[in-house]
């Protein structure tokens, strides 16, 4: 257990730490399923699962091969702007209608399969997930020498499992407040507004700038 203090773990873990604790389209759908208590394990599991393997392809050399080929990231940026309009124009539906809300044990379950397809959406159609796992963490994982740089590989990872366990099960902490229908209004309008920034800067930032 002496590699957990070891320099390689440690930056790795307050780099993966630092870039994934930001307000975005996958950390307010993790948020969301969190409140409503529903598919948690599945959510948190996928977005766990989907770093390590993003953040190990980084190290091993992926980060070079993305960015000697600029066309992936278009092609991920303007999949990745279409998939956060429509959700974000769903949210903004259940903020404008009251009758749409759906709180904590009320409503009908939303199906698993549609879960898990929009968090893959939201985590794999996401460029900014590659530039932070595969190219920023991964050219910085490749860096390290020998062990080190598994290390650091498994700092990351378990940054990411620590983040997305704490954000999907520490969710209910905020029950109470979200009873109000008023709380679930706000919050949809916030994610609404969120989505739509994503995606109009992924397709400023690949396209026009």
């Amino acid at each position: 257990m002496d590699f957990l203090l070891s320099p390689a773990f440690l930056t790795g873990f307050g780099l993966g730490l630092g870039l994934i604790v930001a307000i975005g389209a996958q950390n307010a759908f993790v948020l969301r399923q969190g409140l409503r208590r529903e598919h948690v394990l599945p959510v948190v599991a996928f977005c766990f699962v989907a770093d390590v393997v993003l953040i190990t392809l980084g190290v091993s050399g992926m980060a070079s091969v993305i960015e000697a080929h600029p066309q992936i990231r278009a092609v991920f940026a303007a999949a990745g702007a279409a998939f956060l309009l429509v959700y974000g124009m769903k949210a903004a539906s259940r903020a404008l209608r009251p009758g749409a809300l759906v709180t904590p044990g009320s409503g009908p379950a939303t199906p698993l399969r549609r879960v898990l397809v929009q968090v893959a959406g939201f985590t794999l159609l996401n460029p900014h997930t590659y530039m932070d796992t595969v190219l920023l963490v991964g050219s910085v994982g490749a860096q390290q020498m020998g062990a080190m740089k598994w290390y650091f590989t498994a700092g990351a990872a378990s940054a990411s499992g620590l983040w997305f366990t704490s954000l999907g099960y520490g969710a209910r902490l905020l029950a109470p407040w979200f009873q109000r229908p008023a709380a679930w209004r706000m919050l949809d309008a916030v994610v609404a507004l969120v989505m739509f920034v994503l995606a109009v800067g992924l397709v400023w930032h690949t396209f026009i700038a």
